[in-house]
C-alpha cells in the first residue's frame, strides 16, 4: 500500500526518533539523562486537579461537547487575556479553544492554504510549521533569524522578496528555540508588515510567561485583528502540557472560518479539563512567580553545563530552554550533541533540527529537576 503524495518529504518528527534510540540505550544499561524535550515536569496547580476530579464524579459530564468549547472556559480565556495581555477578546466569537495549539497550527494551515500557497516560516523555528503546511498543500519559504539581529524577521530583505504569493507568516515570541524576548516595536512592524502586504499573520505564543516579567500579545498592537491569529496555551504555563488544552484567538471572521475546518476533524475537550483549565486561567501572579522561581534555579545549573561544553550564550532568554552556540571545534551542534550522547549518556537537542540557521547551536530543557542537571554536569565534567 503506497502512502499519499502528501506525506513525500514529511519524515517522522526528530524527538519521536531520537526517544527510541534513547530508549534502545537505556534498555542496554546507559541510563540516559534526557534534556532534549520541553515537558514540564511540574505539577498543575493542586486546586486544578482537584476541579477536574470533582467534575469528572458528576454525572452528565461525559457526553461530546461544543465544537466552539464550553462558554466557561471562553470567558475564563478571554479574562486571562484582558487581565494579562491588556487586550480584549469576545469570549462568543473571537477565542476557540483547541486541543492544545499544535492542533491548531495544521487546522490554519488547511483553512487557508491551496496548493502552491507561499509561507513564510522562521529559520530557526518550530518544525511543525513547515509540516503542517506542506500536508496542506503549501509552499514553504524560510526566513532567517540571526542572532547579529537579535533573532528578529528583517523586514528589508523579505520587502525584497515576492510577496504577491505570501499568504500565512509564522512568528512565536519569545522565539523557540532561541528564548529571544519580543519588544513592542517588533510586533508594531510585524503588523504594518501583515497590513502592508495582505499577509495573516500566525503568532504562536505559549512561552510569555516563562522567564519573562511582562507578558506580550501580538494582538496587543492597535488592529492587530485585522491581519493577526495568535495560539495560546497552557501547556507551558501552567504546566498542562498532556492536557492538550489550547486557544487561537482573532477576529470573528477568522474563528468561524478555521471553525469550518475544525468542526469536520473533532469534537469539543472533556469538560471537566475544560472547568479545569478555568481554574487554571484564573490563578494569581504568586502562581506564575512559583514556576518561574523553580525555572530560574534550573537555568543556572543549565548555564554551568554549557560552561562545562564550552557553548555561548546569552543569559537574557525566556521559555523552557538555554540556546547556545557551540565551540568552533565542533563542524555543528549535531557532532556536539551525539560527542555529549555516546560518551557522557546525556542528551542535549542539535539546533539543526530547527533549521539551518540553528546548525551551529544546541538547545538544552529546563524541564529536569536540579539533581538532574548536577548529574548531568558531573558526567559531561568527567568526559575525555
Amino acid at each position: 500500500m503506497k502512502t499519499s503524495k502528501r506525506l513525500n518529504g514529511i519524515g517522522e518528527y526528530y524527538f519521536s526518533q531520537k526517544l527510541r534510540e534513547i530508549e534502545e540505550l537505556n534498555k542496554a544499561g546507559k541510563n540516559i539523562i534526557n534534556l532534549g524535550i520541553g515537558s514540564p515536569d511540574l505539577a498543575p496547580h493542586p486546586e486544578v486537579i482537584k476541579t477536574l476530579q470533582e467534575e469528572a464524579a458528576k454525572p452528565g459530564t461525559h457526553a461530546y461537547q461544543s465544537y466552539k468549547g464550553s462558554p466557561v472556559l471562553r470567558k475564563a480565556m478571554s479574562d486571562w487575556y484582558k487581565k494579562w495581555y491588556e487586550v480584549e477578546l469576545d469570549p462568543d466569537t473571537e477565542i476557540l479553544p483547541l486541543i492544545g495549539s499544535k492542533e491548531g497550527i495544521m487546522h490554519i494551515c488547511m483553512t487557508y492554504l491551496d496548493k502552491g500557497d507561499i509561507v513564510l516560516v522562521p529559520d530557526p523555528g518550530y518544525p511543525t510549521y513547515t509540516s503542517a503546511v506542506k500536508l496542506a498543500g503549501g509552499k514553504c519559504v524560510t526566513y532567517k533569524l540571526r542572532e547579529k539581529n537579535s533573532y528578529e524577521p528583517d523586514f528589508a530583505k523579505l520587502e525584497k522578496g515576492k510577496l504577491k504569493k505570501v499568504k500565512l507568516m509564522f512568528v512565536n515570541y519569545p522565539q523557540m528555540p532561541t528564548g529571544q524576548l519580543p519588544e513592542k516595536k517588533l510586533f508594531e512592524r510585524l503588523v504594518a508588515f501583515a497590513q502592508k502586504h495582505g499577509i495573516l499573520i500566525i503568532h504562536d505564543n505559549p512561552y510569555s510567561f516563562i522567564l519573562s516579567d511582562e507578558p506580550l500579545s501580538l494582538l496587543s498592537i492597535p488592529d492587530a485583528k485585522d491581519c493577526v491569529i495568535e495560539l495560546n496555551s497552557l501547556s507551558k504555563s501552567h504546566n498542562m502540557a498532556g492536557w492538550r488544552v489550547g486557544m487561537l484567538c482573532g477576529a470573528k471572521e477568522r474563528i468561524e472560518e478555521v471553525l469550518r475546518f475544525k468542526s469536520n476533524m473533532d469534537s469539543g475537550m472533556f469538560l471537566p479539563v475544560q472547568l479545569a483549565a478555568a481554574k487554571a486561567l484564573s490563578l494569581g501572579e504568586d502562581w506564575y512567580k512559583e514556576v518561574n522561581k523553580v525555572y530560574l534555579e534550573r537555568r543556572t545549573k543549565v548555564f554551568e553545563l554549557l560552561d562545562k561544553l564550552e557553548c555561548s550564550y546569552t543569559k537574557q532568554q525566556a521559555g523552557l530552554f538555554v540556546w547556545a552556540r557551540v565551540p568552533e571545534t565542533y563542524k555543528d551542534g549535531y557532532q556536539l550533541s551525539d560527542e555529549v550522547l555516546y560518551q557522557c549518556n546525556v542528551f542535549i537537542t542539535p539546533g539543526g533540527i530547527f533549521g539551518s540557521a540553528g546548525k551551529k547551536y544546541v538547545r538544552v530543557s529546563l524541564c529536569s529537576k536540579e539533581e538532574k542537571l548536577e548529574a548531568a554536569i558531573q558526567r559531561i565534567g568527567l568526559r575525555g
